[in-house]
């Protein structure tokens, strides 16, 4: 008899479902809006989980109770203490199967570490560090870039308010000038400094994650003051992965360090400073751009819960993924 699993990344900003049969040939495939529980509560987790269920379904032409092993990657599932919580939001779909849920940092180790485990490190609006023992035993964790009061960096937003220092300082005289001020004041179109930083400390002008693309051309540009950033980013996200690396006692093994999210693409000198930072802890430590989309990682992870060993099929379902969506 044939066999489903069925797979699902639950995001902040989107939501995606992937079903796949035990030998990795992808079936159908959901996608719609915010699912966790952190941007729409669990009412909305549970109306976006049927949405995009019921599309994959629909798709593979199977229903919910055909899907053998479920294993979902959830934006903002982070505690111990919310996992109930999430269960109960989940059970409206009807599952009759064995099912795993985790943090969605969590499941881009399986989607991108070749073997499913390593650490991975997130850096987009927000970062992010999680690892997976080779057993999956141990789980390791950052406490999800907390930023000032954990000490974790560095997502945009750390990125900009980086970048707005080296301005600040210009401004003030204490540090030297950056090619970083006329980035900003071309930006918020500002006369002179004196009105860009006015405009910022009274909030008129808005500081938001995606400016750190403005200190990113600065940096290939060759602005010292930018690339400087880009090294104090590179480092942050680096140590993140150390703390997990301690967690995992992973200092003297080989394995994938998995590198998520749209920062990771934005200056090589982070990832320089990135690696640089791991390889004095970790020196076996590889890196790998994920490439996948992360909901291949949910479906491994349902094959597994169910007792099915999915990583000697990984390559068919990566590749048959990129298929099935290239079709639609």
């Amino acid at each position: 008899m044939r066999r489903f699993f069925l797979g699902v990344d639950v995001g902040a900003s989107k939501t995606h479902t992937l079903i796949a049969d035990e030998n990795g040939q992808a079936q159908g495939f959901g996608k719609g809006g915010a699912g966790s529980w952190e941007a729409v509560g669990y009412a909305g987790l549970t109306r976006v989980l049927k949405e995009v269920t019921a599309q994959a379904l629909a798709q593979a032409g199977i229903t919910i109770d055909q899907i053998s092993g479920a294993g979902m990657g959830i934006g903002g599932y982070d505690w111990p203490s919310e996992h109930q919580d999430h269960l109960d939001a989940i059970q409206p779909l009807g599952l009759a199967c064995p099912l795993q849920i985790v943090n969605d940092a969590t499941l881009g180790i399986l989607a991108g570490a070749s073997e499913g485990w390593g650490v991975s490190i997130v850096a987009g609006t927000g970062c992010n560090a999680r690892g997976w023992s080779r057993d999956h035993q141990l789980e390791g964790r950052a406490v999800g870039g907390g930023g000032d009061w954990s000490g974790e960096y560095a997502g945009g937003m750390d990125i900009v308010l980086r970048g707005m220092h080296a301005v600040a300082s210009e401004w003030l005289r204490r540090g030297p000038k950056t090619a970083l001020t006329l980035a900003f004041l071309a930006h918020f179109n500002a006369k002179d400094l004196d009105e860009l930083i006015e405009g910022v400390y009274l909030q008129r002008y808005r500081l938001a994650p995606e400016l750190a693309l403005l200190v990113f051309a600065a940096a290939s540009q060759g602005d010292p003051e930018a690339i400087e950033v880009m090294r104090w980013a590179g480092d942050a996200l680096g140590q993140l992965a150390n703390g997990v690396i301690h967690q995992l006692a992973l200092e003297r093994e080989q394995f994938e360090v998995v590198l998520i999210g749209s920062l990771h693409d934005g200056s090589p000198v982070l990832n320089q400073a990135l690696q640089e930072t791991v390889r004095k802890v970790a020196p076996k430590a590889q890196f790998v751009r994920l490439s996948v989309p992360p909901v291949v990682g949910g479906v491994l992870l349902g094959m597994e819960t169910a007792g099915l060993n999915g990583i000697g099929v990984r390559q068919k379902l990566i590749a048959s993924t990129k298929d099935l969506l290239q079709n639609m």
